[in-house]
């Protein structure tokens, strides 16, 4: 099913064009997420504010579709009324080949940030000039309970702990069974462990593989050590399942997740779960990354202000304080290795080594839809009614169908 990215954007242009009248008077604009990336944001402007007086930063809190959406409509119109954009690391593709961000400074910038980071930065990827800074270090981990069990070092370890601390009251294994990005978000780093891709190198479909089919037997078969009702899974029943010690490992946990596993006001498994990289299997462990990063538009009056504030915001020093006051994941080697951010976050040189070898979801624009096109065939694999076979070739088909 193709997501219609433009059915709302008559009464987003109109917001779109309040907005801008009501931002004109503001030295800068920043167009931000809402939730805890915009707390976050907040934190950051109130900071700068502070420390340059005079200067009059508006921030716009936006949900996640509405700023994509907004985002899209002034790129496209040329508007001018934003200066710094937040966007996910699956927009990038489209925002940088289409010359809606401006590059950055090179010279200004640290080596300090996570290389694998910074590549996706950049159009094309690992080659181009940096259009963005990584803002928030998102990466997709591997939990395991670590007084049952040593850290599985492949796929199939996975399965045969799985079947072995399976009981009546625990599940071997938990994981998002749920149609759509949860399923396909958890099933990546395996099919990339099993050698598998959903586009080659220019860009073409490359779903339908052996390497594919096996990655899909292998998903489908963690279903009988899993939680009944797996399927409709989501992140609140893998976090509760961890937490509450009714499953031994958990295929996919991120950052905003982890935390509370070692809070013994809600978790049952206060340090006894390891949080790592995802296992190889025929690779190595591909982490899948999902990093927001945040741009200059291409239309910035203000640039050389918004340029400065980018590099307030993603400085090692507010970095820490921001994961030490908010738990924002940082994108910066050393405050993953500073001692008080890894007295509380014990993880974090896991999470780092993590990200370090993490891998984005394929830089096409069409991502949406062919993540939609693969969870939809994931999930009938999952449930049965398909076998892995016919899953990667309908798939595949649906795929080039869809271009």
């Amino acid at each position: 099913m193709k997501h219609n990215r433009t059915a709302f954007l008559p009464s987003l242009l109109a917001t779109a064009l309040t907005l801008t009248g009501a931002a004109q008077a503001a030295d800068l604009v920043i167009a931000g997420r809402d939730a805890g990336y915009g707390d976050a944001l907040q934190a950051g402007v109130d900071a700068y504010e502070a420390a340059h007086p005079g200067t009059d930063i508006e921030l716009l809190k936006l949900p996640y579709g509405s700023l994509y959406e907004k985002l899209v409509i002034g790129m496209r119109e040329g508007d001018s009324s934003f200066d710094l954009v937040l966007i996910d690391d699956t927009w990038a593709p489209e925002f940088m080949s289409n010359g809606w961000l401006a590059p950055l400074n090179e010279d200004a910038v640290s080596q300090d940030f996570i290389p694998s980071l910074t590549d996706i930065s950049r159009y094309p990827v690992g080659q181009g000039p940096l259009f963005a800074l990584p803002v928030v270090g998102n990466v997709a981990m591997f939990a395991y309970r670590s007084d049952l069990m040593d850290q599985p070092q492949s796929w199939d370890d996975v399965f045969a702990a799985a079947q072995n601390l399976k009981t009546n009251d625990r599940a071997g294994v938990v994981f998002r069974g749920t149609q759509g990005n949860p399923i396909v978000t958890g099933f990546l780093p395996m099919l990339w462990a099993y050698g598998g891709h959903i586009v080659d190198a220019d860009g073409n479909i490359a779903l339908n593989s052996p390497a594919t089919v096996a990655a899909i037997e292998a998903f489908v078969s963690l279903r009988d050590v899993a939680p009944t009702g797996v399927e409709v899974y989501n992140s609140g029943e893998v976090r509760d399942a961890i937490q509450q010690g009714k499953a031994a490992m958990a295929i996919e946990v991120w950052p905003s997740w982890v935390p509370s596993m070692d809070d013994p006001a809600v978790s049952q498994v206060v340090g006894k779960v390891n949080i790592v990289p995802p296992p190889g299997q025929v690779n190595e462990s591909t982490p899948m990354l999902g990093v927001w990063q945040l741009g200059v538009s291409a239309n910035s009056e203000n640039a050389d202000l918004a340029e400065d504030f980018l590099a307030f915001f993603t400085s090692a020093d507010f970095q820490r304080q921001l994961t030490l006051e908010q738990g924002l994941p940082p994108t910066r080697t050393s405050v993953y290795l500073d001692d008080d951010v890894v007295a509380k976050y014990r993880w974090y040189p896991n999470q780092l080594d993590a990200l370090r070898q993490g891998t984005a979801r394929p830089r096409v624009q069409d991502w949406q839809q062919l993540e939609s096109i693969l969870g939809d065939y994931l999930q009938l694999a999952l449930l049965g009614r398909l076998s892995p076979e016919q899953a990667a070739k309908q798939a595949h088909d649906r795929m080039v169908a869809s271009r």
